[in-house]
């Protein structure tokens, strides 16, 4: 059975840094809900004044706000950042699961100079190879495979039947979640003859420190050297990694995102949903890529791009603006073509 936090509200402010209003208020939270469902347990938050007129009258036991809504007969947490204070208060109210527990799983397999650190916790079924290192407090989920001379670093976790391919170093502080894959081959080919034939993929895969990947994503291999996924990035679920690639740090990509063999990524770049990269791009720190964008040639530093082809975000929204007008443009063609065929047309058939 599922454990429960409880906080009063007095003990919810004290841990969020928050301040009561009123300051006599009283109550015990278990959870958080949004506003449209909130019940009188739960926290809720707003975030901008168009929410103010739905927090007051939504039924949540207190409300979690940059600044003291008038009006209100519900208590509120009054903070510096609203996002911040969320995140934080979703970590006190997350379900409360036991503990990975310590030590490895007697249906795992390990392999030959395996060396396991202190406190890790090695699931079911879990298949290590040979000349693989795990640092302190790490914890491999059940299912998963890690090849060999592959490095592990501390306090690490992967989530179930996660696949780490042979000569890849993941950091410490790394997520990867359920069923992706690091290391498998990159999609590069020669045609021999007519026959297209695998190029060998000798290179690895680098995970650095306090990465974050998403469910069934994928990070190929290198040719040579190392793909490398640098510090702080977040991957979303099904991202495609090809190989070759450098992605920098503190990076958003979210789902679907696909990344051809040998583009370089610059810091703090976001790429939205199911946008598509060819090869041997460059994408400059700071980056914007709007969703279902096409990357075909390089983006400066700063920019924000949308379409596909991709282009300056100002020129995407003219193009996107004319294209809705194409009806009506569509339609006054075709009368000023009727016109001009009336006035062309001869005005008596006399010889």
């Amino acid at each position: 059975m599922e454990r429960m936090m409880e906080l009063t509200l007095r003990d919810l402010a004290r841990h969020l840094g928050a301040s009561l209003v009123p300051s006599d208020a009283q109550g015990v939270l278990t959870a958080i809900g949004p506003l449209d469902t909130a019940g009188p347990d739960q926290l809720t938050f707003a975030t901008e004044d168009r929410h103010f007129a739905a927090a007051r009258a939504c039924s949540a036991g207190a409300i979690l706000v940059k600044k003291a809504i008038d009006g209100m007969d519900k208590p509120q947490l009054v903070v510096d950042n609203v996002d911040v204070s969320l995140i934080r208060a979703l970590e006190i109210f997350a379900p409360l699961l036991s503990p990975a527990p310590e030590g490895i799983d007697p249906t795992a397999l390990v392999g030959q100079d395996v060396q396991i650190g202190r406190h890790v916790s090695i699931g079911p079924f879990v298949v290590i190879e040979d000349h693989v290192r795990i640092g302190d407090h790490t914890v491999i989920g059940a299912g998963c495979k890690i090849g060999q001379n592959t490095e592990i670093g501390k306090q690490t976790r992967l989530y179930g039947n996660v696949v780490i391919y042979h000569h890849c170093r993941i950091g410490s502080h790394v997520i990867i979640q359920a069923n992706s894959t690091i290391g498998s081959l990159g999609f590069g080919y020669a045609f021999i003859e007519g026959v297209p034939r695998l190029i060998p993929h000798n290179g690895g895969v680098i995970i650095e420190d306090f990465v974050e990947i998403g469910a069934n994503c994928c990070i190929d291999r290198a040719k040579f050297t190392n793909t490398i996924v640098g510090a702080g990035t977040k991957l979303d679920n099904m991202v495609q990694v090809g190989h070759n690639v450098v992605i920098g740090k503190c990076c958003l990509i979210s789902a679907q995102v696909g990344i051809a063999g040998s583009c370089r990524i610059g810091d703090g770049v976001v790429l939205a949903g199911q946008v598509g990269l060819a090869d041997n791009i460059s994408i400059g720190d700071r980056a914007m890529i709007g969703a279902q964008s096409g990357l075909m040639r390089d983006v400066p530093a700063g920019e924000k791009q949308l379409w596909t082809p991709a282009v300056e975000l100002g020129q995407a929204m003219r193009i996107i603006t004319e294209m809705l007008r194409l009806p009506k443009t569509v339609k006054k063609l075709k009368e000023l073509t009727k016109r001009i065929e009336r006035l062309e047309a001869p005005k008596d058939h006399q010889g």
